[in-house]
C-alpha cells in the first residue's frame, strides 16, 4: 500500500513538472507571437535589463501582463470548475454552461451601460471594483439555480444542468437587450469581451485578479478532504460529521467567487472549467489535494494556448480567445454528454 500511494506521488510529481515546462515553453511561444518578433537572445537580454527600448516596452507593457492574466484566470476558472462538478455530481458542469459567466457577465454589462466606460477604463477604482460588480451577478445565478434545482432535500444534478442552461440563456437576452442599446463601439467592445477575451490587458488588471486567486485556491484545497467525502456519498459525508447542506453552500459559493472575479477581467470563457478537471482526473486521479493543483495548471496551459493560437490563426488580427476555447472545448462537451447518457 505504502510503494502504491509513493508511485502515485512520484506520477504526480512528474505531471506537475511537465505541465510547468510546458506552460514555460508556451508563455515563451507567447512572448514571441505577435507584430513584433523578438528572439531569444533578445528576450534574454530584455530580461537583464539590456534589451531595446522597443523590446522593453513589448515584454514588460504589453505581452508579460498578457501572460501572466491567461495563467490566473485559467487558474480561477479550472478550480471553479472543480468544485462545481464535485459538488454537483456533474461531470458536464462548468462555470460556463451553468450560466454562472453570463450572470457575472450581465452585471458588468448592465453597470457599464449606466456608467459609461467602465469595462474599457484603465483607472485604478475601476479595475479593482469590476470583480466585486460581477460577483453580485455571479451569485445572484448560482443563488436561482441552486434555489430552483433543489428538489426533495437534495440537488438534481440532471436538473441543475437544465436550469443552469435556462439561466445562461436568461442572462444571455439581457446582455443583448442592453448591447443593442449601446453605442456601436461599445458593442463591439463589450461583445469581443463576452466572448472571451484578455486583449489590453495590464499589470493593474493582473494585481486586480491576483488577491482573489491567492486566496481562494489554497482555500480549495484546504477544502480537499471535503470534496472526496462529498464525491462519495451522502450517508458517509453524514456518518462522518460533515454538513453536507452547509459545505456545500460554501464551496458553491467559493466556486462562484472565483468564476466571477475571471469573468470581471477576462470575459466569458466557456468549457475551460469543464475539460481542466477532466484532463486532470485522468491523469493524476480523482483525489482533489492533487485535482485541483493540477487542474489550475492545466487550466492555464489551456488558456495560454488557446490565446496564443487566437493571436496566429488570422493574424495580424485575433480571434477572442474565447472562441478558440469554443472550438476545442464543444466537441469534448459534446463526447461527454453521449458518455453520461450511455
Amino acid at each position: 500500500m505504502h510503494n502504491l500511494i509513493r508511485k502515485h506521488t512520484h506520477r504526480f510529481s512528474i505531471y506537475i513538472v511537465i505541465c510547468l515546462l510546458l506552460l514555460f515553453v508556451v508563455a515563451f511561444i507567447s512572448v514571441n507571437t505577435g507584430y513584433m518578433k523578438i528572439s531569444i537572445l533578445s528576450f534574454l537580454q530584455t530580461l537583464l535589463g539590456n534589451g531595446s527600448p522597443d523590446n522593453t516596452l513589448t515584454i514588460f507593457s504589453f505581452r508579460f501582463p498578457r501572460i501572466c492574466m491567461a495563467i490566473l484566470v485559467g487558474f480561477g476558472v479550472a478550480v471553479s470548475g472543480v468544485i462545481l462538478q464535485s459538488i454537483s455530481k456533474n461531470p458536464l458542469a462548468d462555470p460556463g454552461i451553468l450560466g454562472i459567466n453570463a450572470g457575472a457577465g450581465f452585471a458588468i454589462v448592465l453597470y457599464t451601460f449606466f456608467i459609461q466606460g467602465l469595462l474599457f477604463s484603465s483607472s485604478w477604482m475601476s479595475v479593482f471594483f469590476m470583480p466585486i460588480i460581477a460577483l453580485i451577478g455571479a451569485l445572484f445565478a448560482a443563488s436561482t439555480i441552486y434555489f430552483l434545482a433543489y428538489k426533495r432535500g437534495q440537488v438534481s444534478p440532471s436538473r441543475m444542468l437544465l436550469v443552469g442552461v435556462g439561466i445562461n440563456a436568461a442572462f444571455s437576452a439581457g446582455i443583448t437587450i442592453f448591447q443593442l442599446r449601446m453605442e456601436p463601439i461599445d458593442f463591439t467592445r463589450t461583445l469581443v469581451w463576452l466572448s472571451g477575451s484578455i486583449w489590453g490587458s495590464t499589470w493593474t488588471f493582473v494585481l486586480a485578479l491576483l488577491p482573489w486567486i491567492v486566496v481562494l485556491i489554497p482555500f480549495a484545497c484546504y477544502k480537499a478532504r471535503v470534496l472526496d467525502i462529498l464525491a462519495l456519498n451522502e450517508m458517509t459525508a453524514i456518518g462522518v460529521g460533515i454538513n453536507v447542506t452547509k459545505e456545500r453552500k460554501r464551496l458553491l459559493v467559493l466556486a462562484v467567487l472565483l468564476a466571477g472575479a475571471c469573468v470581471a477581467v477576462g470575459g466569458g470563457l466557456t468549457f475551460l472549467g469543464l475539460i481542466a478537471p477532466h484532463i486532470a482526473k485522468k491523469l493524476v486521479g480523482s483525489l482533489h489535494y492533487r485535482v485541483i493543483p493540477f487542474s489550475a495548471l492545466i487550466g492555464a496551459l489551456l488558456l495560454l494556448m488557446a490565446d496564443t493560437i487566437s493571436r496566429i490563426i488570422i493574424a495580424p488580427a485575433e480571434l477572442p480567445v474565447g472562441i478558440v476555447l469554443a472550438i476545442l472545448g464543444a466537441p469534448y462537451f459534446i463526447y461527454l454528454l453521449l458518455k453520461t447518457r450511455g
